[in-house]
């Protein structure tokens, strides 16, 4: 049975986007969480980015005015996480 993983990406953006695609050969459903500050962009980041996109990854996000991704206020977030089964943070 397939578990449902938060990751949540805040100050080790680089590992956390990492950990998010590597996670994926386990066949569990990964959502990712982008808190509090946009992704820096730098090649590891932009590459970790376009797969999580690529491979069609849930991805949300607490900041109003970040193109492409999902926008929840921190108490959806909150919310939203009581329904995963681990929650990874960075």
């Amino acid at each position: 049975m397939a578990k449902k993983i938060a990751v949540l990406v805040r100050d080790r953006q680089g590992e956390a986007l990492r950990m998010s695609v590597g996670i994926t050969v386990m066949d569990d459903i990964i959502e990712v969480f982008i808190l509090d500050n946009k992704v820096a962009s730098n090649e590891e980041n932009d590459m970790n980015m376009e797969m999580i996109k690529e491979m069609d990854m849930t991805m949300f996000t607490n900041i109003s005015n970040y193109d492409d991704i999902k926008y929840m206020s921190t108490e959806e977030i909150a919310k939203k996480l009581l329904e995963y089964d681990n929650i990874i943070a960075y």
